[in-house]
């Protein structure tokens, strides 16, 4: 297995509550990109909309929304010459449970239908304990709520660490590859694989990216994002 013992305790410990602490949903503050972000680079051709859905990861936590991974993703589509506009629905703290009851309301509130959703949702379900089955129902759930929709997904993959022992460590695991071969979605297994070795890229808390860690993560997943986009024709 890549994962070193430390390191992924350390990973583990930086999704345990970063910020919000309860389940209540809550929807975020902005519909799109920090008024404060630099204006989008001029792209031509279809707005290709992308939700970046999930907890403090996506939120930009310590950086800024600004900085956060959706702002930087959009910036590096468009520099690829894809019209994309990334809405940032991310919320510190969230749990799946949370995910669940507040994405249809999300999607209701967008102007127009994504054309892709990103699902970062689950480290702060393993922080907490909750049972692996817990969160694979909340994903079910997710996941059904899109595809009725009809709405393409990339699921963002996390992994447990080692001393939650190996029963636990392989049910949580297992629920991202799972859900993505019952629902026919895009994934990336473990997406924070760019970083999680690398303690320069982590703030100091040891918790959440850098700026330069969200660099990173963006470079390592950028290819993944484009190929989960569907085909315009």
């Amino acid at each position: 297995m890549r994962l070193r013992h430390l390191s992924i305790v350390v990973l583990a410990s930086a999704l345990a509550a970063c910020g919000s602490s309860d389940d209540t949903a809550v929807v975020p503050d902005s519909a799109r990109m920090d008024p404060a972000a630099p204006a989008p680079i001029a792209v031509e051709g279809p707005e290709r909309r992308i939700l970046a859905f999930g907890d403090s990861l996506f939120a930009g936590y310590g950086v800024g929304r600004e900085n956060s991974y959706p702002a930087k993703l959009e910036t590096a589509l468009r520099t690829q010459g894809i019209n994309a506009v990334v809405t940032n629905a991310g919320v510190s703290g969230e749990t799946s449970g949370a995910g669940a009851q507040r994405l249809k309301f999300t999607l209701d509130a967008q102007e127009e239908k994504p054309d892709l959703v990103m699902l970062e949702l689950g480290g702060n379900d393993m922080l907490r304990a909750i049972p692996p089955a817990a969160t694979r129902a909340n994903f079910e759930v997710m996941l059904e709520e899109l595809k009725r929709r009809e709405i393409p997904v990339l699921l963002m993959g996390m992994r447990a660490p080692p001393n939650y022992g190996p029963e636990y460590q392989q049910e949580f695991d297992a629920i991202y590859g799972t859900m993505a071969r019952r629902f026919g979605v895009a994934i990336i297994p473990f997406w924070l694989e760019a970083i999680y070795q690398d303690p320069s890229l982590f703030q100091d808390d040891k918790i959440h990216p850098t700026t330069k860690g969200i660099d990173a993560l963006v470079a390592d997943t950028l290819d993944e994002v484009e190929a989960a986009l569907p085909k315009q024709g």
